[in-house]
């Protein structure tokens, strides 16, 4: 299936006409900034109250682990709940944790275990609304235009690691640390003044069963790994963060170790990383529309692999300051476009789980990836880690042929009708199941082997909407008749695949059922397990 072209206008600036998103970026680029300014501070009292490297570093995770925990199950309830009820929810208890953060540490009694929980608290409250609000900035715009949205969220986000440090430290500086969390309180009452303003699209009606939590997650983790476009994208971002994450973890290293710098050099290192990420994000767009997706990655992961070297090697910290701006534009650009390939790539049943998946691979291998570098330079030396983390990136290149990157075209993200209406006496119990699905065609024999070569192309597409069984069976009593079967868990797992039915399903279908003798009509049947 070829990849669809990219948007004739890939300016980030056609985003900024669309009022409901330009309210929800800026609105998030204030709530990103906050949360920055947030643990920036945290980590520094950190310092001031314990001494302790570890306990600083504690800190990040607090931040980031959420992420990792909760995306899964924020994305299921993005999908299948009221998101603007799930952020404003959301946004109320990390409100109310900021409050109370800041008014212990004013008190002085905000001890380093209270310090670390409410920044945990507050890690959690992003993690649950992250997804949605992700997919309603993907409903503020039209779809030729989302691949833009993205980039600006991407930008604004970027921007808020490179600002909101260095605002803390102001703040911190002329006023004290308390005042950056109750700062980080206003940003998060911007965001919701924003989604009462402008909330999300409700979900549309449907006469559905409503989708479990866990059961929500078995479907996108289903979708994701029998989705070749999705299953491709999320591997790439896997093996990219995980190579990457070595010069984001070690940079503190290089800073002390190679240039002998102090925490204001340390903190220019990473404001050049965030410069560069701002800037390649103003373009982007239309260097994805001139060079390609895949020759922009392997660009930006030829930039980041030479970056990781001048890192290990340069005594010049002019040198690694310029090569940082680099390495912050190619992390961005690459990462942005797996992140853009995956949302453009899914119908809207499954988009916020699609979002929380792409964040789940992304900082999970970035998690680990970090932990496995910073070990390693500790036993092996920093430079020898970089030139391992640098020849791992270029090595990643040789994902592209087995996991191509491309768009979704819109077929295979418009929902529609299925071929068949259901034909039953009486509608099982929601929760009655397993239940099998036979379809019978009747072909000319001689047409068989092309016949099960189209057919074959069906159980990606049938296993990925919910199916847990697949197979194609001959008739041996009539070589002219062939049926298809595939079991799925409940009536209400059926009911629900059936909706996830897309044009791209109807096309494939389509060309299976032109093989049919005719005047015979595809007979299809329905059973329930008794037994």
């Amino acid at each position: 299936m070829s990849a669809t072209p990219l948007p004739h206008n890939p300016s980030i600036w056609a985003t900024l006409r669309y009022r409901q998103f330009r309210a929800l970026w800026s609105s998030g680029g204030v709530y990103f900034i906050g949360n920055a300014m947030q643990t920036m501070a945290g980590a520094w009292m950190m310092v001031e109250l314990t001494g302790s490297s570890f306990l600083a570093a504690l800190v990040q995770t607090a931040v980031f682990l959420p992420m990792f925990l909760l995306s899964l199950p924020a994305g299921v309830l993005a999908d299948i709940t009221d998101r603007r009820r799930l952020i404003l929810t959301a946004l109320v208890v990390q409100a109310i944790a900021g409050t109370l953060m800041a008014v212990l540490v004013l008190a002085g009694i905000g001890g380093p275990g209270t310090l670390l929980f409410m920044i945990f608290v507050a890690g959690c409250c992003t993690a649950l609304l992250s997804p949605a609000w992700n997919s309603t900035i993907a409903d503020s715009v039209t779809r030729a235009d989302l691949p833009q949205a993205i980039t600006c969220v991407s930008i604004a986000y970027n921007a808020a690691r490179a600002v909101g440090p260095a605002l803390a430290g102001l703040v911190f500086t002329l006023v004290g640390g308390a005042w950056n969390f109750a700062l980080a309180v206003v940003a998060v009452v911007v965001m919701a003044l924003a989604i009462r303003r402008f909330p999300p699209k409700p979900h549309p009606p449907s006469r559905l069963p409503a989708e479990r939590l866990w059961g929500g997650m078995m479907a996108a983790l289903r979708f994701a790994w029998h989705s070749q476009t999705v299953l491709a994208q999320l591997v790439r971002t896997v093996a990219y963060a995980g190579a990457g994450s070595a010069l984001w973890a070690l940079l503190p290293t290089i800073g002390a170790q190679k240039l002998g710098l102090g925490a204001t050099g340390y903190g220019m290192l990473m404001g050049c990383l965030g410069t560069g990420a701002v800037l390649i994000g103003l373009v982007v767009g239309q260097l994805r529309h001139r060079v390609g997706l895949e020759k922009l990655v392997a660009i930006g992961c030829v930039v980041y692999a030479a970056v990781n070297l001048i890192a290990a090697f340069a005594p010049w910290p002019a040198l690694v300051y310029l090569s940082l701006v680099a390495g912050g534009a190619a992390w961005m650009a690459v990462m942005s476009t797996f992140n853009t390939a995956t949302q453009t790539s899914v119908p809207p049943w499954v988009r916020s789980r699609a979002v929380a998946m792409h964040t789940l691979c992304a900082l999970g291998s970035f998690a680990l990836g970090s932990a496995f570098w910073g070990a390693m330079a500790d036993i092996t030396g920093l430079t020898f880690t970089l030139v391992v983390a640098a020849a791992t990136m270029a090595a990643g290149l040789l994902l592209g042929k087995p996991f191509p990157l491309r768009m979704g075209d819109a077929q295979d993200v418009t929902q529609t009708t299925p071929w068949d209406e259901l034909y039953v006496s009486k509608e099982p119990a929601p929760e009655a199941g397993p239940v099998a699905i036979e379809i019978g065609y009747r072909i000319r024999p001689e047409d068989a082997a092309t016949f099960l070569e189209a057919t074959s192309l069906l159980r990606a597409h049938r296993k990925r909407d919910g199916a847990t069984f697949w197979r194609v069976y001959r008739d041996l009593a009539d070589p002219s008749r062939y049926v298809e079967r595939f079991i799925v868990s409940s009536w209400a797992d059926y009911l629900h695949q059936r909706a996830r039915h897309t044009q791209a399903d109807h096309e494939l279908e389509a060309t299976v059922r032109a093989f049919v003798l005719p005047g015979e009509a595809v007979e299809m049947k329905h059973y329930l397990a008794e037994a």
